[in-house]
């Protein structure tokens, strides 16, 4: 019987860029201090990490190189049902995960009752929309998310929208194609930084187109770099171009420029740092940390927010002091980092693993059903 060590060649998993998953961490824990900062500073030009929502763009990218890179050969022979499964088995498990604990924190809040506003009929609403990634922006309490429960959600949305495009579709497009829908998407990126004045929509009613946008220039420019090597060799290591990515974050926020230099950073800086990462050397005693920040970095990112829910409300409720903040901020980033990695360890990965061993089984059942006949 074929086993998860040995699993069909068009299940296997590739080797890991290392430092892109180094960096990948760094981008979650970005998007974790931005969540809470921007409730602690509501003005974004005091908030010395002002652009940390532009890690998602960041994500976005990576996700295009890597699957490019994990499917570009193996798509024709995968197909759609194929596929699908095995994104929604690395996926799917976090985001049912991060519903419940959404759940959780909306029927338990201790700073406010939103249950006794929504009732039972439409918090079951809320709770189905959050684990199926069906937008349902309808509480006003939390600036009508597309996803209430769990707000990061709604770039998996678009994740999913992305994904099931390129099986589809975008991985049998030549690259000149695919540099052409790269121009148009970059397009669209400037129109909407000039109308909105920022990058940062996607996340709610209003603005859900943005996240199309976004997604779409972010994650189509990650195929053309793998696709067209456009993988800079260099020496910098983890630790030069990790600062580099963690200076876009901290660059100053400014009403009057954002339009000018959010664009900048998502169309150029980010490629720039994906080619960089790619093309990079890891030294071997930073390999242990890019290993465990590539593996937290999405399970911090899609259960974080429901405790950012309970803050919100928390600083509504007791108007805690900048100092006091300034304690329970860092506390609640490591404490969430602890819990992610709990989550990971006992829930997320055995649930992978036992549906990778379900998926790999019929895989094996099939081809041997093959052979006899």
């Amino acid at each position: 019987m074929t086993s998860l060590n040995n699993p069909p060649e068009l299940l296997k998993t590739k080797q890991h860029f290392q430092i892109l998953d180094g960096l990948r961490g760094i981008a979650a824990v970005a998007v974790v201090i931005f969540h809470f900062m921007e409730i602690a500073i509501t003005d974004y030009s005091q908030n010395f990490i002002g652009h940390g929502y532009l890690a998602v763009d960041f994500f976005f990218c990576l996700s295009g190189f890597v699957i490019a890179y994990a499917y570009d050969n193996r798509a024709e022979q995968l197909g759609f049902k194929q596929f699908f499964k095995l994104r929604l088995i690395r996926l799917h498990p976090l985001v049912v995960i991060g519903s419940i604990l959404g759940l959780l924190t909306f029927l338990f809040d201790p700073f406010s009752d939103l249950f006794g506003v929504y009732g039972l009929s439409k918090t079951i609403l809320l709770f189905l929309a959050s684990a199926f990634l069906i937008p349902y922006p309808i509480v006003k309490e939390r600036y009508f998310n597309l996803f209430n429960l769990n707000a990061p959600a709604w770039s998996l949305f678009w994740e999913y929208i992305a994904n099931i495009l390129y099986i589809f579709v975008l991985y049998r497009l030549k690259n000149k194609s695919l540099m052409v829908l790269t121009v148009l998407a970059a397009a669209v990126i400037c129109y909407v930084a000039s109308k909105s004045g920022n990058i940062a929509g996607g996340w709610g009613g209003p603005n859900f187109a943005d996240g199309g946008a976004r997604v779409f220039f972010s994650f189509l420019m990650g195929m053309l770099i793998y696709r067209c090597n456009w993988i800079i060799k260099n020496k910098l290591g983890f630790v030069s171009i990790g600062l580099m990515l963690v200076l876009s974050f901290l660059f100053p926020y400014s009403d009057k420029y954002n339009w000018v230099v959010e664009p900048v950073i998502v169309l150029l800086y980010f490629p720039l740092l994906v080619s960089l990462g790619a093309g990079a050397t890891l030294a071997d005693r930073f390999k242990k940390i890019c290993r465990f920040s590539g593996e937290i970095s999405y399970p911090l990112y899609m259960t974080h927010y429901p405790f950012v829910w309970i803050f919100l409300t928390y600083v509504a409720a007791v108007k805690p002091s900048m100092s006091l903040l300034s304690v329970v901020i860092p506390v609640s980033v490591v404490l969430l980092i602890v819990i992610a990695y709990l989550i990971m360890v006992y829930i997320d990965e055995p649930l992978r693993n036992y549906f990778k061993k379900r998926m790999v089984n019929a895989q094996s059942h099939s081809r041997i059903q093959r052979t006899e006949r």
